[in-house]
């Protein structure tokens, strides 16, 4: 997927006047952020599992070589095949050198994040591969001419009923009711009607892997339509594509884990649909793929390790952090650019494609900190966001003006007395711009006041109004 993140002030403010992209994001708050209120609330011992979750999640990064070995024996012992990629790129080359090894033509896709970093559509299709995507929300932007997702659980909830159905009636030729939008199931039997088809003439099924088990070689994928159920049963060839970061040692691991996602993603306690897949198709089982691949993909995770972003890599894709975060809830996620937004996407992004291409992220955050509140492997986003902010301003990335005002206000906080002086003069002056009540144009610092209104100072720095109020 091509970074386009340097645009992201210019997307924003394209979001932000979008009235009704506006309305649908309210969908957000009515509807992850309270349901995962409500699973969090019932699970008494949320806040145990979440720390057991971590440590054990930490474990794992510490040993990651091991877990990962591990996993490759195990997997080959049970028939599958291990393939290592370094970069999107090369697992992309890799997935379409299988296609061409078995003769496929006709694939079919569950959702996965990582295939968003790999362009993996654009590959195959340019190799002669037709792909469907199979989640719901990502067959809407696929019919869309390939619309990139906004959201990594709910990739089109940006959109409405009436947008989603303009498209069906663009690529699905069917008799037609003018002037009247079918209800939501209506509309979801209609797509899976389409999709049935398409299930049936696979050859390839390509999913995610929403962790992988070392001690068993298996691939756990977690989804709420069963559509990855489809893509790993039916087709001759399943190739399976995640990140070198979502290796857990055992069983027992994942099981913490899966008590803290649904709840955490949608609010569920658990999702609709769990698949655990150990190697192909065995003698006498009458479903599955008779070949099965697992493609692990660094893409500048390793670079992670070790470092002080260490802690990202605990993330399991829940989405918590951008349901609950008042920029992502007001832009949504095709402002940032690239496949992860968001907080998580602030600080992934910067890590993997470079922080000179993605000067606008690390600051856009008011660092709340309800990101770190709500991750289930309590990642300190805000922490790493700053951090990400102090590189940019030690390798001059920051903008000359912003790196001039910035020293100023060190050598001043470096000086109290200096600072006394400083502030008592900086509140009158203050005073003065909010003369009405308020400061509508700010010198130097527009970007404030440009679309809100300050209230004014009292005039008076809050030392001089707190010995008035003890007098």
């Amino acid at each position: 997927m091509q970074v386009q993140s340097m645009f992201f002030q210019a997307r924003a403010g394209q979001r932000l006047a979008d009235a009704r992209l506006q309305k649908n994001l309210k969908k957000l708050s009515t509807k992850f952020v309270t349901q995962r209120a409500d699973a969090v609330r019932e699970l008494a011992e949320f806040e145990l599992i979440r720390e057991e979750a971590v440590r054990r999640r930490n474990a794992a990064l510490e040993k990651l070589d091991i877990w990962l070995e591990q996993f490759e024996r195990e997997a080959t012992r049970r028939g599958a095949t291990v393939l290592w990629a370094e970069t999107p790129a090369e697992a992309a080359r890799l997935v379409v050198e299988i296609a061409q090894r078995h003769g496929v033509r006709r694939a079919t896709k569950s959702k996965s994040m990582v295939t968003e970093e790999m362009a993996l559509n654009q590959a195959l299709q340019a190799a002669g591969v037709q792909v469907t995507e199979t989640d719901l929300g990502e067959y809407i932007l696929q019919i869309n001419n390939n619309e990139p997702p906004s959201h990594i659980i709910a990739p089109v909830v940006h959109k409405d009923r009436e947008e989603i159905y303009r498209l069906f009636e663009l690529n699905h030729p069917r008799e037609r009711t003018a002037g009247r939008i079918p209800e939501i199931p209506a509309m979801t039997r209609e797509a899976r009607e389409v999709l049935r088809e398409r299930f049936l003439q696979s050859e390839m099924g390509i999913t995610g892997g929403n962790f992988l088990i070392a001690e068993t070689g298996s691939v756990a994928l977690v989804t709420n339509e069963g559509n990855e159920g489809l893509c790993t049963t039916i087709p001759k060839v399943h190739v399976a594509i995640t990140g070198i970061e979502k290796v857990l040692p055992t069983l027992e691991d994942l099981a913490s884990m899966m008590r803290l996602l649904p709840r955490s993603a949608t609010g569920q306690v658990i999702s609709n649909y769990f698949s655990l897949l150990t190697g192909p198709r065995g003698a006498g089982e009458r479903d599955g793929p008779e070949h099965m691949y697992v493609v692990l993909v660094d893409g500048g995770r390793t670079g992670l390790l070790g470092g002080e972003f260490q802690d990202m890599l605990r993330c399991i894709r829940c989405g918590a952090c951008m349901n609950h975060c008042p920029v992502y809830q007001k832009i949504g996620g095709h402002s940032y650019g690239w496949v992860y937004p968001g907080p998580m996407g602030s600080v992934l992004t910067p890590s993997y494609v470079g922080l000179e291409k993605t000067l606008d992220l690390p600051q856009a955050s008011t660092l709340c900190g309800q990101c770190h509140v709500v991750c289930p492997m309590k990642i300190p986003l805000p922490d790493l966001l700053r951090k990400l902010r102090e590189r940019q301003f030690e390798r001059g990335l920051r903008p000359w003006s912003e790196r001039v005002a910035l020293r100023a206000w060190g050598h001043l906080a470096r000086r109290p007395a200096l600072y006394r002086a400083a502030t008592r003069l900086g509140v009158r002056v203050l005073k003065w711009l909010g003369r009405s009540g308020s400061i509508r144009r700010l010198p130097v610092a527009s970007g404030w006041t440009a679309t809100r209104d300050l209230p004014a100072p009292a005039g008076k720095t809050f030392k001089e109004l707190y010995a008035e109020r003890r007098r």
